[in-house]
């Protein structure tokens, strides 16, 4: 089966989310009047890769922390699989150190959509001794990792999908759609498997598993135009907001419980958002004023760094930070 003849099915919704393909009438408006839309494209992309994990896959499972590209990848999941339930559960990894207002939105998504959240613990691998705790105020992001691959193992699941996309890391531009990881959870980028004219070998061996990214070819712009499209909730945090920071080697970093001013540091309140959402000890926010989907995508438009060079810390360890982290068996 091609990807692109990926076809939706009627109107139907849960809150505002779309149970199996909601705008169908205007998509075939769009592609009798003006030809085969961008989004379109990328959209069917999107649920033929869902479609295919889903029924290669005994136990697959969908990853979903309540950011703007897990909330995507939701959305597209509900247009690829309802009226039905999920043939997958949901799994976030939770570091402990998450936006209360990113956590507040999860439960609730999932609570609209009625589907099942396993949420494996980075405090439970800390006081279980598998990581060593970094401290109160330091980062927990590369601990993730070790709690996923217990998840995975502790599950039996043979595929993780999840809203990655090339854009956000040239480690992450090297790798497939299918990502195939060892016994170890381990990737190795010279080992992939070719996926020429998409078409995938979602084929693994006892004890292996793969990751599978839907949104691989999507840029930042087109998820924000796909979420103006969609009209998609997201948490408040995306959109700016007064909140009180501290500049921290070059980062706007949100007070909170684990982030506090350091000495020679100075808080200030001001307007900001976040491009991106993760453990708030080492994501930035950056100075906005734009309060509506259209703002966000205008200054989007004229950004010249993508939104984790711009606002991870975890990233700027080394140039070959993310891809030392995914060896290790990091999302």
């Amino acid at each position: 089966m091609n990807p692109t003849d990926t076809v939706t099915q009627p109107n139907t919704t849960v809150g505002r989310l779309p149970l199996a393909g909601t705008g169908m009438a205007r998509a075939s408006e769009r592609r009798h009047h003006h030809g085969v839309d961008h989004l379109d494209l990328l959209e069917s992309h999107a649920i033929f890769i869902l479609r295919e994990v889903a029924a290669e896959s005994e136990r697959p499972v969908l990853m979903f922390s309540g950011g703007k590209d897990s909330a995507v990848l939701l959305h597209l999941a509900a247009k690829a699989f309802r009226p039905g339930g999920f043939p997958f559960p949901l799994l976030h990894v939770d570091t402990g150190h998450n936006f209360g207002e990113v956590l507040e939105f999860r439960d609730k998504r999932v609570a609209e959509l009625g589907e099942r959240l396993i949420v494996a613990s980075v405090q439970d691998s800390i006081d279980r001794g598998r990581v060593a705790d970094p401290g109160v105020n330091a980062s927990r992001n590369r601990l993730q990792a070790i709690t996923l691959l217990d998840a995975i193992n502790e599950h039996g699941f043979d595929a993780a999908i999840g809203g990655a996309r090339r854009d956000e890391d040239k480690a992450r531009a090297k790798e497939r759609v299918l990502s195939f990881r060892d016994a170890f959870g381990q990737w190795d980028p010279k080992r992939q498997r070719p996926e020429l004219w998409q078409l995938y070998q979602g084929r693994v061996q006892p004890g292996e598993h793969v990751r599978a990214f839907p949104l691989s070819d999507w840029t930042e712009l087109d998820i924000w135009a796909y979420i103006a499209r969609e009209e998609i909730d997201l948490p408040s945090v995306y959109f700016a907001h007064t909140r009180p920071v501290v500049e921290r080697d070059g980062m706007l970093l949100a007070l909170s419980e684990w982030v506090h001013p350091g000495p020679g540091e100075r808080a200030e309140t001001t307007s900001v958002r976040f491009r991106t959402v993760g453990d708030a000890t080492c994501t930035g926010a950056v100075r906005s004023e734009a309060v509506t989907v259209d703002e966000i995508i205008a200054e989007i438009a004229t950004s010249r760094l993508s939104e984790r060079g711009a606002t991870r810390a975890d990233d700027r360890f080394s140039e070959t930070s993310m891809e030392d982290r995914k060896r290790e068996g990091y999302f």
